[in-house]
């Protein structure tokens, strides 16, 4: 019987579908006490069935596990930390914390609303803060605790179309790596996923949209062909590793993980530089050095379209 986790537990936003669903199952299959937290909303955000998260806590619960509903919203400070409370106040502590709650409201930039922004930007951003700050208290008091947010590919490289998703992807990688930081002398490690999965998310995606980035001469999702085959209970191995001793010491990092393949990102450092030796650049020095060896082969993900003629 398989017992990584056991004796931990564990909360997992956005854990009534898809990549949350099999990451509670599986934690709770490694012996982890799990805090089963979905709104049973649409994806775009709408809606609300507070079913879906008892359904997982039924398959839990059949399989000889521990599970507890919760449909407390990510989006408010107060949500966040009612999730947290439900966990103390149900098994009485706290070790892992997965952000798995999203929405998507895919929309070009010049056509995105205010509230199509907002309302990514809070279940995404915002609701990975309000969860893990109110983690973060007891991991700091008990010296101990792992945190597993959810970035995307979407966030590192960019994709057309998902300006307010790609936005708060990027913010939960940044975000993470300050949390381990501020975290890992606590004894805490912090790390972020970008997965690849079949998903509800991705089923939103109209199939027009790989044409019309092609057309576009806009560089494609990497992988966008296999996503319809890759199972997103694939994930929760790696998100399992990650919460469990085995990785004490790993933070502050990004993987991708999908399908048979689980890869570290390469963190942000400079690959090229120029130098002006007198300690100030003019144009008439600086732009035929950064033209020549800063963005030299540099590649335009979506070039101008030919001119009509």
């Amino acid at each position: 019987m398989p017992n990584n986790l056991e004796g931990k537990v564990a909360i997992v936003t956005g854990a009534g579908r898809g990549i949350g669903r099999g990451v509670a199952r599986l934690m709770a299959e490694e012996g982890a006490s799990v805090v089963v937290c979905d709104l049973g909303g649409n994806v775009d955000g709408t809606g609300e069935d507070i079913s879906v998260a008892q359904q997982v806590v039924n398959e839990i619960a059949a399989a000889g596990g521990k599970a507890v509903a919760c449909t407390e919203s990510v989006v408010s400070m107060e949500g966040g930390e009612k999730i947290v409370q439900t966990a103390i106040d149900t098994f009485g502590r706290l070790d892992i914390v997965v952000t798995c709650a999203g929405i998507l409201r895919d929309r070009m930039v010049f056509n995105m609303t205010e509230q199509e922004w907002d309302d990514v930007i809070a279940v995404h951003l915002k609701g990975t803060f309000t969860v893990v700050k109110h983690a973060c208290i007891l991991f700091r008091q008990q010296r101990a605790g792992r945190i597993i947010t959810f970035s995307s590919e979407s966030g590192l490289v960019g994709n057309s179309g998902q300006a307010n998703y790609g936005a708060a992807k990027s913010g939960i990688a940044g975000f993470t790596k300050v949390v381990a930081k501020d975290m890992g002398r606590y004894g805490v490690t912090a790390n972020a996923i970008a997965p690849r999965a079949n998903t509800r998310m991705i089923g939103d995606i109209p199939d027009s949209a790989a044409e019309i980035r092609a057309r576009s001469g806009v560089a494609a999702i990497p992988g966008e062909d296999t996503l319809t085959e890759l199972d997103p209970t694939h994930i929760a191995p790696f998100i399992c590793y990650l919460a469990s001793d085995y990785a004490q010491n790993v933070n502050g990092q990004t993987f991708l993980v999908y399908g048979d393949t689980v890869s570290l990102m390469s963190q942000p450092r400079p690959e090229r530089s120029i130098y002006e030796p007198s300690g100030h650049w003019d144009m008439e020095t600086l732009a035929p050095l950064a033209r020549d060896v800063l963005t030299r082969g540099i590649v335009n993900p979506a070039p101008p379209a030919p001119p009509r003629e």
